[in-house]
Order: C-alpha cells, then sequence, then structure tokens
C-alpha cells in the first residue's frame, strides 16, 4: 500500500483542545539592520565576513528586513491563523558588547513587536539565545569561558524584566549542540573555531547559561514557564554489527543524552564522560543542579534521523557541511555516517517522520514526564514561484503533514506533547549556507524583499483552522 493510499483511508486527525500551532524564525536569520539603534557586533557579523564561510560569501546584513518589516510580517501570521509565534531575541541589540548597560532602542523593538503579536492575536514565544554571541564576549572567550555563562544569565533577567508582563512562554538557549560543537570543534558555523576540547565546554558552560537564566527568570517572575530546546536525532546503526551498534551508541549520546540526561536527570551520561575523558574536568561542583532546575516544558527541535556505523567505507550519507570544515563528532570522529535509503531534502537530510515517533516516545518513557513542544520541525527543497505566482511546494506540505500525523499518534500513545513549530516561517539566511536553501512556509523574493506564502502556508492555515488534519494532504 502506498504512502498515499495510506492517508486517503486515514481518518479525521483532530488535535487536544489548546494545542498550539505556531511557526518560528531567529533574529539574525530574519532582522538584517545590524548596525541600526545601538546593535552591537556579534560572532555571527564578523563569521561572514571572513573568506569562505558562507556560501557565496553572504551575510545577514539585510537578511529579510524583517527589522523594518515587523508590522507586515505579524499582519501576515494573523492572516495564516498562526496561535503563536516563535521568535529569538539579539542579544548584542540588547547588551551591545555583551554586558553591562541595556540598549533601550533594542528593547524597544522587541517591546512593539510583543505589543503588535498580541494585539494580533498570536501569542509571542521568546528564545533567549539562536546563537548570535556578542563578539566582545568571544573576544574574552566565548562559551569555552565559564563567565559567559553568567553574562548570559544577566542579559536574560534583562529581557525577562522587560518583556515578562506580556511573554509567558520562554525559551533559553536555542540548540546548545549546534552552538558548541558546530561553533568550536567543526568550525561550520561562527565563531569558526576548530578545538574539540573547548567545544566540550562549551557544551557544559552553554548548558549552565540556561540553568543560571532559568534561575535568574524564576525570581522575577514565578508565572513565566521556562523551558530549555534541544535538537534530537534519531539514531540507527547501519547493520547489527558490534562497531555500527557502538558508532550509534556514541552519536546518539553527544547529540541527545548529554543534554537530555544533564537537563532532565541533573548528570552526564556516564558512557559519554568516559568517551570524552581527555577532555572533561570542566564541572564545578552544584553545576548539575543548576543545569537540572526544574523546566516547565522542553522544547524539541526535529528534522531527521542519522544512520552510522563504526566500519570505514560504505554510502557517504549526502548531507554535508557547505564548507571545508572540522568534524563535529568529539571523540566520536571515526564514525561515518551513511544513507539510509530515504528520500532527502534539499540540505540532503534525509525524510524519516517514524524519527520523530521514536524520539518522542523515547522521552515520554525514559526521562521525568514533563510537556513537550515541536520547537522547529521543517524542509528546505528547491521551489520556486509558478507561472500561475503560487509557490506549489508539495514536498514541504507533505513533509509538514507527515510529521504532523506522526505528532497525533504520539499523543494518542500517551506523549504529553503540546505544540508544533514549524521551521521556519519565511525563507531567510541559513547560516553557513546563505541564502541558498529555503525552508520558509512564505517565500521572500531577496532582492524586493516580497512576501508570498507557498502552498505549504495556505495548506498549515486550513489546518489549524480545523484543529487536526483531514484526509489525504490537501
Amino acid at each position: 500500500m502506498t504512502t498515499q493510499e495510506t492517508r486517503i483511508q486515514t481518518p479525521d486527525l483532530v488535535f487536544p483542545t489548546g494545542f498550539v500551532w505556531g511557526a518560528a524564525t531567529s533574529a539574525y536569520q530574519i532582522e538584517g539592520a545590524v548596525s541600526e539603534d545601538g546593535r552591537g557586533r556579534s560572532i555571527w557579523d564578523t563569521f561572514v565576513q571572513q573568506p569562505g564561510r558562507v556560501v557565496n560569501g553572504e551575510n545577514a546584513d539585510v537578511a529579510i528586513d524583517h527589522y523594518h518589516r515587523y508590522r507586515d510580517d505579524v499582519r501576515m501570521m494573523a492572516d495564516l491563523g498562526l496561535g503563536a509565534y516563535r521568535f529569538s531575541v539579539s542579544w548584542p541589540r540588547i547588551q551591545p558588547d555583551g554586558s553591562g548597560a541595556i540598549n533601550s532602542k533594542g528593547v524597544d523593538f522587541y517591546s512593539r513587536l510583543v505589543d503588535e503579536l498580541l494585539a494580533s492575536g498570536v501569542d509571542p514565544w521568546v528564545t533567549l539565545y539562536h546563537w548570535d554571541l556578542p563578539q566582545a564576549l568571544e573576544d574574552a572567550g566565548g562559551w569555552p569561558s565559564r563567565e559567559t555563562s553568567k553574562r548570559f544569565a544577566d542579559y536574560a533577567a534583562a529581557v525577562h524584566d522587560a518583556l515578562g508582563d506580556r511573554v509567558r512562554n520562554w525559551s533559553t538557549v536555542n540548540e546548545p549542540w549546534c552552538a558548541a560543537f558546530l561553533g568550536y570543534a567543526s568550525g561550520e558555523h561562527a565563531p569558526g573555531r576548530r578545538e574539540p576540547a573547548q567545544a566540550v565546554r562549551a557544551a557544559h558552560h552553554l548548558l549552565l547559561a540556561h540553568g543560571l537564566a532559568t534561575s535568574a527568570m524564576r525570581a522575577q517572575r514565578a508565572d513565566s514557564r521556562i523551558g530549555g530546546s534541544v535538537n534530537l536525532y534519531a539514531i540507527s546503526p547501519q547493520t547489527g554489527s558490534e562497531a555500527d551498534r557502538d558508532a550509534a551508541r556514541r552519536i546518539d549520546g553527544l547529540q541527545n543524552r548529554f543534554f537530555l540526561d544533564a537537563l532532565l536527570k541533573g548528570e552526564y551520561p556516564a558512557d559519554v564522560l568516559a568517551d570524552l575523558a581527555e577532555m572533561t574536568g570542566f564541572v564545578q561542583d552544584g553545576d548539575m543542579e543548576v543545569i537540572s532546575a526544574p523546566l516547565d516544558m522542553l522544547l524539541i527541535n526535529y528534522y531527521s534521523r542519522f544512520t552510522v556505523s563504526g566500519t570505514p567505507g560504505g554510502a557517504a550519507s549526502a548531507a554535508a557541511a557547505p564548507t571545508g570544515t572540522g568534524s563535529p563528532w568529539v571523540g566520536s570522529e571515526d564514525v561515518s555516517f551513511v544513507e539510509g535509503g530515504r528520500p532527502v531534502t534539499a540540505m540532503g537530510w534525509e525524510i524519516d517522520d517514524s524519527g520523530l515517533h521514536e524520539l518522542l516516545l523515547r522521552v515520554a518513557r525514559e526521562y521525568p514526564r514533563i510537556p513537550l513542544v515541536i520547537s522547529e520541525n521543517g524542509a528546505a527543497f528547491d521551489d520556486v514561484v509558478g507561472a500561475d505566482g503560487v509557490v506549489h511546494d508539495r514536498e514541504r506540505l507533505n513533509y509538514i503533514d507527515a510529521h504532523l500525523r506522526t505528532c497525533h499518534a504520539a499523543i494518542e500513545a500517551g506523549v504529553p506533547l503540546e505544540g508544533y513549530f514549524a521551521w521556519s516561517l519565511m525563507d531567510n539566511f541559513e547560516w553557513a549556507w546563505g541564502y541558498g536553501k529555503r525552508f520558509g512556509l512564505v517565500r521572500v523574493d531577496y532582492e524586493t524583499q516580497l512576501r508570498i506564502p507557498k502552498e505549504s502556508a495556505l495548506w498549515y492555515a486550513g489546518t489549524i483552522r480545523r484543529g487536526g488534519l483531514s484526509g489525504p494532504a490537501e
């Protein structure tokens, strides 16, 4: 039976009352205005100016100009019926040097954005860090420095103090795995360092920053809902061999369990610490208690499955960094990532909604019960505007449809899943890939800044109106 035939026979799937339907973005990818109204320099502003770091030498100086077009963008969100919008605050826009005085013009921008969202019936969900570390803090050591965690807590408290009267839902650090291991081990992301031992320290200090910020925010307001955001992957060994199974254990440990165990159990996995034995020694007394402070929710970003092998050779995965980089897999650089035989997105990422189901059930089964939210899920495809003026992105539509069906199945299985945010609301600057990869529900013409809701956006709007999925993807 084909996937399409299966969907035709699927009955209507209604999501629980109160389920959050949203879309997400991040500050550096959409705002532009990098030198306006007192914003300081971030590590990404420095990174994009270095030759060979970003495809075609592109940068986000303008991006999609959301800083000036936010009112129109919010109207578009309301027209699509979004119940919530997850966006990040630019740290250097609030504290140009990462510490000290608050830039009032930066705070005012986010205050206006929040007010605009609320007036349009869209609930603001704030992420405090989506990778744009102030350059001054990187110059002082960056995330490998413990001091950066303390500065983050101060920044988080300042933003929470300014917006906490209107924003209830908060995420601290987005995808600490990426910030640590792509930023400090492989060098694919800013600041572009290739120092494996420092990357492990950075991962710990990102988690510590989360814990310190959570405590600081809770001291200000008890009614805020605070969560951490992790990017999880389903991991499969290529074969049942001992080498492949150990490779899967290693990658699962560094990608998933290192962060889940720290946040939800207050400890790092013993086997991962053993894998990283030569690079540990950075955890101080009391750190794990700070990191594992009780959360109101766990935010999960999911895109794909990894198939791995501990045996040299095999078909290499199509997913690769866009520029020459090192390995982000500290202590497991010899593990091979291989093709699993599934369809792929324009990023070369394998499409596997069953992996999301597997992860949701695993988190619900293996960790203390906590409300879950899919805070990112989406796909890049090479979609274009058709002769009829419509972007017929059926591949993206089908991707989101399949993953939402998986979310519904997980809820039916007892997983406390409370919301879903599509990544991303609009096409934008895709980090080291520049503007060549489009994830958006809404197409952006980068020359004119014209926004065109794609077929997937219109379908998603209908799904939100219905509160669920009807029959096959429409």
